[in-house]
């Protein structure tokens, strides 16, 4: 099983661990800054638009992509790949993109968006990508901000918004819709135009030239377009490759394939579809990170990693305890759950050279909840899962020792659009749970005076498209200013503790961050989304809505109506007490002062679509406040 195989190979391949050393500087006796040198030897070459040229010369036959077509997977060559980005390309040149021009991008996951990517690069385009929930006046607003004139939408009902946006502006929008044949129209829109073209617009490609803008999914006020250059992708596909490769390769003996459901519209996604294609790590592209969807596909790719945001990981948790509740055996879960942290905690201590191996009796416990549960999990991701990358917000610590000992290491990272994704992750065969890692190579973090995290590197955005104001806001001699707070360990761990602008001060003055407590709370069900509130009043509180799945299963077991309201569980003593358990799991991360007091559960849900949640799922605070305001104040009375 992965835990035990960790702890033999990690010490037969010694030259992996701590790769890259850290260094530290420390101020009156603590760590102020972290930063990872880039290894030895040349700066890559290239920008990200040769990719697929470069793969397709090298190794035209080797296996790339696998395309999703009719419920099956379909092996796409890098030749075939380059083949399907030369003849967008073409088909955007002939339809007027200019070297710089801006193309906007509006579509779910898929190979459609990759190629399309790849090549507006090719063309000497910037991709703009919008996110396919987007609403009319978002799309207008970005339309009206980029400049952009051309666009390709995947199904009706986004040419309808794109339509519907551009209708408000001057000039014509060209698109193309992917579903009805847009990629053909491309391709036959550029079959005269000479291959050379493309090679010449690539030529003519630096690091230095814009790549994309992508306008952030910011939790108040308009996006702001973050402007990241080739040099930046590239920069960041090139460490994380560096950096993770060669252990998801040698230490599994497998050949690294991840199944990609992010959406690549946002920044995650994207760079690591970048750098899996540099890699070339085989990629598939599924549409949907709903966990009920994305199971079955999990299973049939049978990915070896995969890249998520801590919600998936909480729901393949959740999903196993219901399972087991069906069949009679919540409590036996409830135990397996215990022996996988204690397990967990055990072998990181023994892989880290910091204690002995799991006792006798500790491993025959993990051994029999292995055939019982844990196997199930891995099932639940295909079977071949040995890593994930988890980011967006910070994973509960007992849920990733849940998962490695389940069999399934989950590095943590940290970054933002404007670090063009991860500017720290767990380094390899060196996992510390509760922090979000060290630096990638070539990246120095730094905590400011007031606890804000501070980034140095190549991955550094450029600026916010036509707000120099912004831009000077948060970029300081070569620092950008993150807004979020942390602290670095004695070993050069980031641990994040909450946003800057989020912080919550108490009528007592007791500062508080709700991110710590708003993160432990919604990893336990039945627990959906939460806002935790306090800002000058006299202590902590929070806004609960139910998860709906989680919902229908305690309703299941308990053999109640399946379609009882929603307002009158609101104030089902038997739920409440069951949310109240979430909460004293969650106090239990912080002091008196810090904890959550009280708390009312809400019907309805936070989501993108009424405007309380951003695309990646983060929580509009204001929005969310807002909304729920009488039942703020009937916390405090």
């Amino acid at each position: 099983m992965g835990v035990r195989k960790d702890l033999k190979q990690a010490k037969r391949r010694s030259d992996l661990l701590d790769r890259f050393p850290v260094e530290l500087v420390r101020e009156n006796g603590v760590v102020r800054e972290a930063r990872t040198p880039l290894p030895e030897g040349p700066p890559p070459s290239g920008t990200p638009a040769d990719i697929p040229f470069v793969n397709a010369a090298d190794d035209p036959g080797s296996v790339v992509i696998r395309r999703r077509r009719q419920g099956s997977w379909h092996p796409v060559t890098a030749a075939e790949f380059a083949g399907d980005v030369q003849a967008a390309a073409k088909g955007l040149i002939a339809a007027g993109v200019e070297p710089g021009g801006r193309v906007v991008l509006m579509a779910r996951t898929s190979y459609e968006w990759c190629v399309l990517d790849f090549a507006i690069w090719a063309a000497g385009g910037q991709t703009v990508p919008v996110y396919p929930t987007s609403s009319a006046e978002q799309i207008a607003w970005i339309l009206q901000d980029s400049g952009a004139r051309h666009a390709v939408t995947e199904t009706s009902e986004h040419t309808a918004a794109l339509r519907e946006a551009a209708a408000t502006l001057p000039g014509q929008v060209r698109s193309w819709e992917t579903a009805s044949g847009g990629m053909e129209e491309l391709a036959r829109g550029g079959a005269e135009l000479p291959d050379e073209e493309v090679a010449e617009r690539r030529a003519a490609l630096t690091p230095d030239t814009v790549a994309t803008v992508c306008y952030t999914s910011g939790t108040t006020g308009r996006p702001k377009g973050c402007v990241l250059t080739h040099g930046n992708l590239r920069t960041e596909a090139a460490g994380t490759v560096e950096l993770l490769h060669p252990v998801f390769k040698e230490v599994t003996g497998q050949a690294a394939s991840t199944l990609l459901f992010l959406p690549l519209a946002h920044i995650l996604g994207r760079a690591i579809q970048v750098a899996c294609l540099m890699a070339r790590i085989e990629i598939g592209h599924f549409p949907s990170i709903t966990p009920d969807e994305l199971r079955p596909e999990l299973r049939r790719f049978r990915p070896t990693f995969v890249v998520g945001v801590p919600y998936l990981f909480e729901k393949i948790h959740d999903t196993g305890r219901a399972t087991a509740e069906k069949l009679g055996r919540g409590s036996s879960f409830d135990r397996a759950d215990s022996i996988a942290v204690r397990f967990g905690e055990a072998a990181l201590r023994r892989l880290l050279d910091e204690g002995r191996r799991p006792g006798l009796g500790l491993t025959a416990a993990w051994a029999l909840y292995d055939l019982l549960v844990y196997r199930r999990i891995r099932s639940e991701l295909g079977g071949n899962l040995r890593y994930a990358i988890s980011g967006g917000s910070p994973l509960d610590r007992r849920l990733n020792l849940f998962f490695y000992a389940a069999g399934v290491l989950v590095y943590e990272g940290y970054g933002l659009t404007e670090t063009t994704a991860a500017a720290t992750v767990t380094p390899p065969l060196r996992p510390r749970p509760g922090t979000v890692g060290r630096p990638v190579p070539g990246i120095a973090i730094r905590i400011a005076d007031d606890g804000e995290v501070l980034i140095k590197g190549g991955i550094v955005f450029a600026a916010y498209w036509n707000n120099p104001d912004a831009t000077e806001e948060v970029l300081r001699d070569g620092w950008f200013a993150t807004g979020d707070l942390g602290a670095l360990d004695d070993d050069g761990y980031l641990v994040i503790t909450g946003r800057k602008k989020d912080i919550l001060i108490t009528s007592g003055g007791k500062n508080v961050s709700p991110a710590v407590l708003e993160d432990r709370l919604r990893s336990r069900p039945p627990v959906g989304q939460c806002l935790v509130v306090g800002d000058n009043r006299p202590y902590i509180a929070a806004i609960v809505t139910l998860d709906p799945e989680a919902v229908g299963h305690w309703l299941a077991v308990r053999k109640r109506p399946g379609d009882t309201p929603m307002a009158e569980l609101c104030d089902d003593p038997e739920l409440l007490a069951d949310v109240r358990k979430a909460v004293d799991y969650t106090n239990q991360a912080v002091s008196r002062a810090e904890s959550i007091r009280r708390f009312r559960i809400v019907p309805g849900e936070f989501t993108e679509e009424n405007g309380m949640l951003t695309p990646s799922l983060k929580v509009k605070r204001h929005a969310v406040a807002t909304a729920y305001a009488a039942e703020i104040e009937a916390l405090y009375r």
